[in-house]
């Protein structure tokens, strides 16, 4: 808030632009980290070719009614406010922050994660519609690799995360029940690791 407009520079393209514009201001240069770029340009791409979802449905039925086209994106983001739509791989972040407060690696949250009795959720697993390994996931899943092997790339709730998706890839009760990382369990470290605060990630979603 009160940071000055940083305008669009024909020397970039689309993701960089974006990453330059959020991050640059006039009097500090942003310096582009192309493994950065990819994953978030790459992110940006599985998010926006994704079929029929609340928001994407609430476009096209908003636009049926010949609505300007400032209405029908406003109809669209309008849906992301509900809580059954977006800020998926914001509550995995905050699952991790929880389990850095408590002083864990991520083995004990899985245990209570298990326990029908507990009221523990493993945020960023499973499907709705994948019953399988989430296909975006897979094509995320080698970003963020890429991104959390990188040197400087220092942050205990990327190490937590690891741990957890170390543990359900070889778990029995996860396998058995297929519930996988999806694409906001891996989306939400790929924008943790970029710099991009939790609470703009649904912005980017929108």
């Amino acid at each position: 808030i009160g940071e000055p407009l940083v305008y669009p520079s024909i020397k970039y393209k689309y993701t960089s632009n974006f990453m330059n514009m959020m991050f640059s201001s006039p009097v500090r240069d942003y310096q582009l980290d192309t493994d950065i770029v990819r994953a978030i340009d790459m992110l940006l791409i599985l998010h926006a070719d994704h079929e029929q979802n609340c928001s994407t449905s609430s476009v096209r039925t908003a636009g049926s009614s010949m609505a300007n086209v400032y209405a029908v994106i406003t109809a669209g983001i309008a849906a992301l406010w509900g809580p059954r739509h977006g800020g998926a791989n914001q509550e995995v972040i905050k699952m991790l922050e929880q389990i850095h407060a408590e002083g864990g690696d991520g083995t004990e949250f899985i245990n209570q994660a298990k326990d029908k009795n507990s009221n523990r959720r493993l945020m960023g697993f499973g499907h709705r519609v994948y019953k399988n390994f989430d296909p975006r996931a897979q094509v995320l899943k080698q970003h963020c690799d890429k991104l959390l092997n990188k040197p400087g790339i220092n942050d205990p709730l990327l190490d937590i995360a690891r741990r957890l998706e170390e543990i359900a890839l070889s778990d029995d009760y996860f396998i058995s029940r297929k519930l996988y990382p999806n694409v906001d369990f891996y989306s939400g470290l790929i924008l943790r690791a970029a710099g991009i605060p939790t609470n703009m990630f649904t912005v980017l979603f929108a």
